[in-house]
């Protein structure tokens, strides 16, 4: 699995339009909780590079604007750190803080 960074809000709309499955993580830089996820997450993502869905990442911080169309595109309360899985234009599975898990992220996608 590689990192994809979301930079525009049209990158949110191509994945609001998408029927594939796609994962987003909100991070925000500034954040020891969002930190200590993200750092988890590369770890868990590194030991699973099989897994073909897309993993997207946006600074919450550098990239609000983006941050704001994912939570109103999907319909999600905002919060950071924040991991989603969502597929045709559906936020089907979120977590933020602590339940933030690669395994239980993951885990939707066989559902």
């Amino acid at each position: 699995m590689n990192w994809i960074t979301i930079n525009s809000e049209e990158d949110v709309e191509e994945i609001y339009k998408s029927s594939d499955y796609a994962i987003i993580y909100k991070h925000s830089p500034r954040c020891m909780t969002s930190l200590m996820a993200y750092r988890q997450l590369k770890s868990d993502v590194n030991a699973v590079p099989e897994v073909d869905v897309p993993l997207y990442i946006v600074d919450v911080i550098n990239n609000r604007s983006e941050s704001m169309a994912i939570a109103n595109s999907f319909q999600v309360q905002h919060q950071s750190p924040q991991i989603l899985v969502v597929k045709n234009g559906e936020c089907i599975y979120d977590a933020s803080h602590e339940a933030i898990s690669l395994r239980n992220t993951l885990s939707v996608l066989s559902e």
